[in-house]
């Protein structure tokens, strides 16, 4: 028997999810909380071994009850089922120590197979959810520009606004050759042939619109 806890401040929500486990044979519901705090003396008390947490509750949110109950208890997966899947309810959740997210479009069956698979060690997280972890932690791809000094960046921004060498040399105080030294670095860096390639690049990526 798998030992839960249903929590959630919307009664007929946590009723309906209830009523549904109940008649799971190999599922016994140790208790029901309508709030963060309680869900944290319930547990604590009752020890089941999976949580069916909601997110967002008056009197303590899910994310508060997760880290509670996990510095207390930290065998317990706590599978979050929520309606919200934007990142300041994602990865608050999860950096609490939730195991899987759930969104509460799910279906009853997929609701119990979670149960079962974070009792066996294995956690689901909804797609949607999913996507949104893959983008914040995949490696952003660098771009030619972010090779280049905040000196070079400068002298790019000047290029990419049209100014001479000798523009340049004014607005920023250094000598001609300094200039040719790093316009000549910036062509390098971006693998242009000339400063009009250079000014297109700038314009292309944004670059001189950002300029304070």
């Amino acid at each position: 028997m798998v030992r839960v806890a249903v929590v959630d401040d919307h009664e007929m929500v946590r009723k309906g999810i209830i009523s549904y486990l109940i008649t799971e044979p190999e599922i016994e519901i140790v208790g029901e909380a309508n709030s963060g705090n309680r869900a944290v003396s319930l547990v604590l008390e009752k020890r089941p071994e999976v949580v069916l947490m909601d997110l967002l509750m008056e009197n303590g949110t899910g994310i508060d009850a997760t880290k509670e109950i996990l510095k207390e208890y930290p065998e317990c997966k706590i599978i979050i089922i929520t309606s919200f899947y934007d990142d300041e309810q994602v990865f608050p959740a999860i950096e609490a120590g939730a195991f899987s997210y759930m969104l509460k479009t799910a279906t009853a069956e997929e609701v119990v197979k979670a149960i079962h698979k974070a009792v066996a060690g294995e956690t689901v997280i909804e797609p949607k959810v999913a996507n949104r972890m893959m983008k914040r932690f995949r490696p952003q791809e660098k771009k030619p520009h972010d090779e280049l000094t905040e000196r070079e960046m400068e002298v790019l921004l000047c290029i990419g606004e049209g100014m001479t060498n000798q523009q340049i040399s004014e607005e920023l105080f250094i000598g001609i050759k300094t200039v040719k030294t790093h316009v000549s670095n910036i062509l390098s860096k971006l693998d242009v042939t000339d400063r009009t390639q250079a000014a297109v690049y700038a314009n292309r990526n944004g670059l001189v619109q950002n300029r304070s």
